[in-house]
Order: structure tokens, then sequence, then C-alpha cells
């Protein structure tokens, strides 16, 4: 259901041909690269969180790591997952699937400044079998992001895809 309401949001965006049904598994950033054939790094993992109680998506480069420092600077207290038996509650997709489309209309969107050194990423569909092929410009107009923000470790700016 999930990767239906995805698809029909993108469909009403003149831009169905870009969600991608997969046979093979995207659920974890490996193996969405390999089922797309992209480097994982452009896969844009999409990660949830509590924050102030509420639901926030954090979207990241498939190579970038979560900070504690640095979510900690940002939203002012310790970053708390939201637990994967209450993603779907929470944000509208399971776990596998999540992404910053066709979400509960509660939920903020981040994007992390580690995606910047892309043309495109490929966030996942609303299921653990789908992705979404976006530029960068179409990744901010159709997640609804509230910022950029700067809270992830272990990627490097000078790796472009």
């Amino acid at each position: 259901m999930s990767f239906e309401r995805v698809r029909q949001y993108f469909a009403s965006a003149g831009l169905e041909e870009r969600v991608i049904a997969l046979e093979q598994s995207s659920a974890t950033v490996e193996e969405a690269a390999h089922a797309i054939g992209c480097q994982p790094r452009q896969i844009a993992k999409t990660m949830s969180f509590f924050a102030d109680e509420k639901p926030v998506l954090i979207v990241t480069a498939g190579d970038a790591k979560v900070d504690n420092k640095k979510y900690k600077s940002t939203f002012h207290q310790k970053a708390r997952m939201i637990p994967g038996d209450q993603v779907e509650d929470a944000i509208g997709h399971a776990p596998g699937g999540v992404c910053p489309f066709a979400i509960k209309p509660d939920v903020t969107v981040y994007l992390d400044v580690s995606l910047r050194r892309f043309e495109q990423v490929y966030p996942a569909g609303g299921n653990g079998h789908s992705a979404v092929k976006l530029s960068l410009e179409e990744l901010e107009e159709h997640s609804g992001y509230s910022g950029w923000i700067d809270v992830c470790k272990d990627w490097h700016e000078d790796e472009q895809a």
C-alpha cells in the first residue's frame, strides 16, 4: 500500500516513470545499490527518529552515519530512533521502505548535507523492493523538507557520483 501511495504521488507530479519497482530487495543500502546498479553512497537512506516526541525523518547519503554529537547539537537532545515496530504507525511506511514521500502530515523531514555531492540519488519508494530516481532539486521539492542539516559522519565530500 505504501508503494502505491508513493507511485500515485509521483504520477500526480508527472514523474511516475521515476518510481522503480525492483524484483530484488532494496531494504538495505547495499541491497538497494546492487538492485539499482549504483554506488551505495547514492542511496538516499531515510532514518526515523523521535525529536521532542514527534516523528522526524533524516535523509542521508548511503555511506553516512549519524554522528551523535552533531545530532545533539542540532536537535538539543540525544538521537532516539523510532523502534522498528512503531515506524509504520509514526511515519506511514514500514522499515526497509521508509522514504520522505506520501508520509503522515505531522512528520518533519530534513536532508543531510552528505547528499549534496550527488546530482541524483535513490531514496526508497515505500517498500523494501522500490526506489525513486531523483535529482537533488527534485528531492527537495518532493520531500517537503524543512531544511538542510549536518548530522552525519564517515562520508567524504570529494567522493562524487
